[in-house]
């Protein structure tokens, strides 16, 4: 049987994670906001009718809080987080495969399975809408392009409900369709590559399904090669195990105000190896090389040169003790460190990643790896089951001043047993 591939992508998903939780919001302009409360990072159709743009600054669109209603909020990673896990696992029931590709979108794999595309649809959209409240549009198509171009066509066009499939249409209408689609929408092509194949003459998703594969390959690569391929149902993309590691894992945030001692910017560092240490351990791995930057911002009020520097510190055994990262990420950051410099922004990556089974040990160091395991294993369970923070290290700080601005952050409702909606 030929290879069948689904994308679930829940709709505007930081504004629907708002809305599940407060009904009020539906059918209103709403916008979520990125770090510091600075540019808009999801939108409504309410806000998107109003001609708000995607990562447009606040500030430009402020005027419309008063003279058209519009909603906006600060975002609430952990609630997103929690909400995009719960989604991750529902949609594992429905295939023998399935691939977590971003925050809201999954591809499933149903090669070699025989399905009704559109009761699936359906029974994937009202799934994911009753128990978790989430608007989602399902795409079908015999390879991952496909599949996320049918999705596209899916949320745009109410006529499909939803839901669309290539497969079920003779392949006149669906050139026609493909015809419709600016090139830029195909996966893979994007903003950035689209202004140079149109100059080839290729402007929609047909064009380019009908171009050359080896021209592309010449002028381009051979990604775009595939795309092609793809592109006509021959499949060049396998979908991957929801299991399978990044290469590397990275924390960073801009601070809520300028930061000008070494002593905030040590337990904003510790913060964030905390937190990608967490991650870490999630993806069942060890690391080898921590990294650390520190940057004062592009624009510099006392009219001195940007200072943006990095430096990675290697560890002699691969590890994913946040002590022991910590400890290294903090030599680094002596080292980068300049007084008088007010930071705007710092953040670590852990790299070197090596799968936690297999560490990289010595003669002595046996009886502490068991010891560190317990250890962390501990400090994960009591903040999956409490919430995060619940245990951390004093060197992250308390009161944490220099914290990103979140002004109008949501409760955490599934995270934090102190925000737990209240029913009266």
């Amino acid at each position: 049987m030929s290879s069948r591939i689904a994308l679930v992508d829940a709709n505007n998903f930081y504004v629907s994670c708002e809305r599940a939780f407060d009904p009020r919001l539906k059918g209103r302009p709403v916008v979520v906001l990125s770090n510091n409360d600075g540019c808009v990072v999801s939108r409504s159709n309410e806000a998107k009718a109003l001609g708000v743009r995607m990562g447009v600054p606040f500030f430009e669109v402020r005027a419309l809080v008063g003279s058209r209603g519009l909603v906006w909020l600060s975002s609430n990673y952990a609630l997103y987080g929690d909400i995009s896990a719960r989604m991750m696992g529902l949609l594992g029931e429905f295939a023998p495969q399935r691939e977590v590709y971003s925050i809201d979108e999954c591809f499933l794999d149903f090669s070699g399975v025989a399905f009704d595309s559109a009761k699936l649809g359906y029974d994937i959209r009202r799934r994911i809408q009753r128990c978790l409240g989430l608007p989602t549009c399902v795409g079908f198509g015999a390879s991952k392009t496909l599949a996320k171009l049918a999705n596209h066509v899916a949320k745009i066009g109410r006529e499909h409900k939803g839901s669309f499939d290539w497969d079920v249409l003779p392949a006149a209408q669906c050139d026609a369709i493909m015809a419709g689609i600016d090139i830029g929408e195909v996966w893979g092509v994007g903003r950035r590559l689209a202004p140079e194949l149109n100059a080839m003459g290729l402007r929609s998703a047909l064009d380019l399904k009908r171009a050359p594969p080896r021209l592309l390959r010449k002028r381009h690569s051979v990604i775009l090669e595939r795309t092609v391929a793809e592109l006509n149902g021959l499949p060049c993309i396998g979908v991957e195990e929801s299991t399978t590691r990044e290469g590397q894992v990275i924390a960073t945030r801009s601070f809520g105000r300028p930061v000008t001692t070494l002593a905030e910017l040590r337990e904003a560092v510790s913060s964030y190896v905390i937190r990608a240490a967490e991650r870490l351990r999630a993806q069942g791995c060890h690391c080898n090389r921590v990294g650390v930057f520190v940057d004062t911002g592009k624009y510099r009020q006392d009219g001195g040169e940007r200072y943006n520097h990095a430096i990675e510190v290697p560890l002699t055994v691969a590890s994913d003790d946040t002590r022991r990262l910590i400890a290294a990420a903090l030599h680094g950051l002596a080292r980068l460190y300049k007084p008088g410099l007010r930071y705007k922004k710092a953040g670590v990556s852990l790299s070197g990643l090596r799968p936690a089974g297999s560490p990289q040990g010595d003669l002595f160091s046996g009886y502490e790896r068991q010891r560190s395991a317990r250890l962390m294993a501990t400090l994960d369970a009591i903040n999956k089951t409490w919430g995060m923070n619940t245990a951390s290290f004093a060197g992250a700080g308390i009161a944490q001043p220099w914290r990103m601005q979140s002004a109008r952050r949501s409760p955490r409702y599934t995270t934090r047993w102190d925000e737990l909606p209240v029913v009266c």
